[in-house]
């Protein structure tokens, strides 16, 4: 138990109430795992800081400049600066270093299956560590320029600006090696890690491409170094000529930009041939410079350090590119090396990180290559077989739809290759929204839908194409995305019928499947009822038939009544079968109420006429004397007879019209359309 509670009655007072025996390590003290998502971010950044890094020290060679004639001097505010970015670069290392030795390693014997066993213990991280590659960590990390610019150079007595170039740039140099190899474990290590150094084939590219760009910044920075260095050693060797002289002799002093004031100095400067015979503009001087005569033609050593940089930057770019064939070298062998290291580098360069940055580039677009490909292949197929160009039409369209929709993506082969549960949870996020949106399915509990959503594929369709006609076996159920499409019936090919309705977003049509799935012994595939044909493009979810009967015989869920009354109210073929019963029982109705209507008149009619024929004949008996006749008595009765037979007949035939169709001619004969099969929902 972690928890410990103690009464407030006990001698040893209360404790806290989060009291806990286990005691918390400090973060500083814990082992990392490799495969962390902490070490993993780690790895990139500290790649980014190598790359910076790598970028910094070159900068340093820019720092000697040349401010005045024959002579060099320091930009100091620019040798802070750099010195200032370097110390920040030197804690990302530091820092680096201090976190290897808390970082677990796999044990060797271990990786035989899997991802190996982890070495927890600090005592073997840290003797691995020491074995390994301790020492190059610590060279790349020590802030030796730092020392030299800031400590060094200020203590020595006399110190000049090519003593203090050459210094710094030997230091920088030899740095340099440690801080690049380590970019190849680390790169190592990031790619066992994720598997790849960049997510995207642009993110690749522009890796390969700034790998590019790095080395052409370190072959310029390299060249303006070595471009003073020939520039000085030109002034010291005629300064060593001069240092004879009677009248004013030279001294490697006047070199530095410290005794430019110097009055000796002045003297020497106005009477010296030094610049002149250094001079790289002078045709007769122009090739002992060799391939270093552009940084002082083009002025480029006494520029402001934007326009040096740049300029040494494509100096450097554009010698890697052409392997340094545009150079013209003088014998120097220290030139010559150069120039071979530069041709060396650039074909390395260009043959394998632009051959990167084009496999990076091509794997953006490989599956539009497979799909020209099939393309091509469905067009000679269609040549061959000779369709109709109304085939090779739809054939073509449906081709181009695809590609839109799904970008040359196979999600089933994608899906099938996951764990179930991760593979459920993803079907979920792409289905569960769209589904519910199928009124039917918003009845549904999760655990259905889920079923459901696992066993939905989709399904695609260009304008104009036969889902479905009627009379075919249905396979499947349809659950509409987008689109439209026109359900049509002609209940049986019967003759004068013809029912068509319009089926958009969250409709569904094949809910005959859903009958045959709930009866268990059914067989065979029910036939479809409707013609389905799509009015636009369509997407939708697809529920196949063994699918359906699968989820039909885990789930009693579906057999219930509320879901029942929800398949009825939602179902166009029930809609369809309700509208044409009522209208049927209304045409009844109107009929029934015409014929009692003219039954009625009819009624009225005959009972005027008889009441005028009564009265007539009562005036003519009256007219002859019924007194006087002895029969009168008798033929009374006999007209009263006649007079019943009469009405009796009048009766009959009332009664033999009401029972009679009366027809309205404006009306049309609606023929009968049976009630659908009903699910058998007690099976």
């Amino acid at each position: 138990m972690n928890n410990i509670a103690v009464p407030s009655s006990s001698r040893f007072g209360q404790f806290p109430k989060s009291f806990s025996l286990r005691r918390k390590v400090p973060w500083w003290y814990k082992i990392l795992d490799p495969r962390s998502e902490f070490v993993t971010r780690w790895n990139h950044i500290f790649l980014i800081s190598c790359l910076i890094a790598l970028f910094i020290d070159p900068l340093f060679f820019f720092i000697p400049i040349i401010s005045g004639p024959a002579c060099m001097n320091i930009d100091l505010s620019f040798g802070i600066f750099v010195t200032l970015l370097r110390t920040v670069a030197d804690l990302l290392f530091i820092f680096h270093v201090v976190l290897k030795f808390r970082t677990a390693f796999v044990a060797r014997n271990t990786r035989v299956f899997g991802r190996g066993e982890l070495v927890m213990d600090a005592r073997e991280i840290a003797l691995r560590y020491l074995k390994s590659t301790f020492l190059i960590d610590v060279a790349a990390c020590l802030p030796l320029p730092q020392v030299v610019i800031w400590f060094v150079i200020p203590a020595i007595k006399s110190p000049t600006a090519n003593h203090m170039n050459h210094t710094v740039s030997l230091i920088v140099l030899i740095q340099y090696f440690p801080r690049f190899f380590l970019i190849f474990p680390l790169n190592n290590q990031i790619v066992k890690n994720t598997g790849a150094i960049a997510k995207t084939p642009w993110t690749g590219a522009a890796y390969n491409l700034l790998l590019c760009t790095l080395a052409s910044h370190v072959i310029g920075a390299t060249w303006y170094l070595w471009a003073l260095e020939r520039q000085y050693d030109c002034w010291r060797n005629e300064c060593l000529k001069e240092a004879n002289l009677k009248f004013w002799p030279c001294r490697t002093d006047f070199l530095d930009c410290a005794s430019l004031n110097w009055p000796d100095r002045q003297h020497w400067l106005n009477a010296t041939n030094a610049i002149r015979r250094c001079d790289a503009n002078n045709d007769s001087d122009h090739q002992q410079f060799g391939i270093f005569a552009d940084a002082f033609t083009n002025d480029v050593a006494s520029a402001r350090f934007l326009e040096k940089y740049f300029y040494c930057l494509w100096w450097g770019l554009k010698n890697l590119s052409s392997y340094g064939q545009s150079l013209m070298t003088t014998t120097i062998s220290g030139e010559n090396i150069f120039s071979i290291i530069i041709s060396i580098m650039g074909l390395i360069f260009f043959s394998h990180l632009i051959g990167n940055v084009q496999t990076y580039l091509q794997s953006s677009t490989v599956r539009l290559e497979e799909w020209r490909v099939k393309r091509r292949d469905t067009e000679e197929w269609m040549r061959h077989r000779q369709l109709p160009p109304d085939l090779q039409e739809r054939v073509r369209r449906f081709v181009q739809y695809k590609w839109l929709a799904t970008r040359g993506v196979d999600e089933e082969t994608i899906l099938q290759s996951l764990p179930l549960d991760l593979r459920r949870q993803i079907r979920r996020h792409l289905c569960l929204a769209l589904v519910r949106r199928v009124p039917f399915f918003a009845q549904m509990d999760d655990q259905l839908l889920d079923a459901i959503c696992e066993r939905l594929v989709s399904s695609l369709h260009t304008k104009d194409t036969y889902m479905i006609r009627e009379g075919d076996p249905v396979s499947e159920m349809l659950f509409i995305i987008r689109g439209k499409v026109e359900s049509s019936t002609t209940d049986g090919g019967r003759s004068g019928f013809f029912n068509s309705i319009t089926l958009g977003p969250g409709d569904f049509c094949g809910e005959e499947l859903l009958t045959w799935a709930l009866i268990p012994s059914s067989p065979n595939l029910p036939s479809s009822t409707r013609t389905v044909k799509t009015i636009t493009e369509l997407e939708a979810f697809a529920l196949r038939a063994e699918d359906l009967k699968f989820v039909a015989s885990q789930f009693k869920r579906l057999h219930s009544k509320q879901l029942q009354h929800a398949f009825r109210y939602y179902s166009h073929q029930w809609r369809t079968w309700g509208a044409s019963f009522i209208e049927a029982a209304w045409r009844r109705f109107k009929r029934r109420k015409l014929a009692m209507e003219l039954a009625k008149q009819e009624s009225y009619y005959y009972t005027n006429f008889m009441e005028q024929s009564g009265d007539y004949s009562g005036s003519e008996y009256e007219d002859v004397g019924m007194g006087d006749h002895p029969d009168i008595g008798n033929s009374n009765n006999v007209q009263n007879l006649g007079v019943t037979v009469l009405a009796s007949k009048f009766a009959a035939n009332t009664k033999k019209g009401a029972s009679h169709k009366v027809i309205d001619p404006d009306d049309l004969k609606m023929p009968k359309m049976f009630k659908p099969k009903e699910p058998d929902f007690s099976s």
